[in-house]
């Protein structure tokens, strides 16, 4: 049995609906929709809405994404773990956000929920499975606001096995790491791919209480932070920081590696870029800083909850 493929986008377009609104309060500025479809004749075909606000109060850029595309085969960062689906024609959607907050004492937070389903060449039944998660990449240090991160992740995951939690905790560590630097992107969340364990229906339960949980997660340090001051030392560590969520979104990312070699929307896909990001040649920090503890002390992966 696989879950109707309606069932999913129409869920799928409502949590895109639920958090942009959730968003535009906090902010003070809509949304800018931009439905696309593929046109005839590309490697993919398909539609989806990019909502972008740029330039707000508190959001220099949030950008969450639905797509739904489908293909006449599996591109290579989708087959290096299924070896049998190389080749096979698929479908996909999901939604994808990444919010970038103006105040460095707000972090960033990345989302992404997401179907995949293959028609193996050999005949076999349709192969569905499901992916998603979170991580929070804060540019200052707030114990609070990391166990309350993982703590509403792990309440998200609870009901469906005490082990999705720590499981998904360490594959997210594993993941959202920057292999050249040897270093965490930030005090990561859950990830989990290629996810069909407990069958199609609560596979897509467990996606969707992910999903469901970001505004948990993220909107109460949002409005904690915000109203923090700072100034330009505070905005240049800021900056510094963006340039290894970009590294990482560009080197490593499976996300944005499937979307460029299966021939996907280039502007959907990099809307997880920040506006802003700079880099240095051997930055120093100042022994004892609040940008020292942030790096030595804050980001090496540890337990939360």
């Amino acid at each position: 049995m696989t879950i109707p493929i309606g069932e999913v986008r129409t869920f799928l377009l409502g949590l895109q609906t639920r958090i942009t609104s959730a968003i535009s309060k906090v902010d003070g500025q809509a949304f800018v929709a931009d439905s696309w479809q593929k046109a005839p004749g590309e490697p993919l075909q398909g539609n989806g809405i990019t909502q972008i606000l740029e330039g707000g109060q508190v959001f220099e850029r949030a950008g969450c994404g639905f797509s739904h595309v489908r293909g006449p085969k599996l591109p290579p960062s989708a087959t290096q773990h299924r070896p049998e689906l190389v080749g096979a024609p698929f479908e996909a959607m999901g939604v994808s956000l990444v919010f970038h907050p103006r105040n460095p004492y707000v972090p960033t937070v990345h989302m992404n929920v997401r179907m995949l389903a293959a028609t193996p060449v050999d005949g076999s039944p349709v192969v569905c499975w499901f992916g998603g998660g979170m991580d929070l990449t804060p540019y200052y240090a707030f114990e609070e606001d990391a166990v309350h991160f993982h703590q509403t992740c792990k309440d998200a995951l609870d009901p469906f096995g005490a082990d999705k939690y720590p499981r998904f905790k360490k594959w997210c560590d594993e993941y959202f790491y920057l292999k050249h630097r040897d270093e965490q992107r930030g005090v990561g969340g859950v990830f989990f791919d290629d996810f069909q364990e407990l069958g199609p229906e609560k596979s897509f339960a467990m996606m969707q209480g992910v999903a469901d949980s970001l505004i948990t997660a993220y909107l109460p340090i949002v409005e904690k932070r915000l109203g923090t001051p700072y100034g330009e030392r505070e905005r240049e560590f800021q900056l510094y920081r963006r340039g290894r969520y970009v590294e990482f979104n560009l080197v490593w990312d499976r996300g944005t590696h499937f979307g460029l070699q299966s021939g996907g929307r280039t502007e959907s896909i990099l809307m997880s870029m920040p506006p802003l990001a700079s880099w240095s040649y051997q930055r120093p920090l100042e022994a004892g800083s609040p940008e020292e503890r942030l790096t030595k002390d804050f980001l090496p992966r540890r337990d939360w909850v």
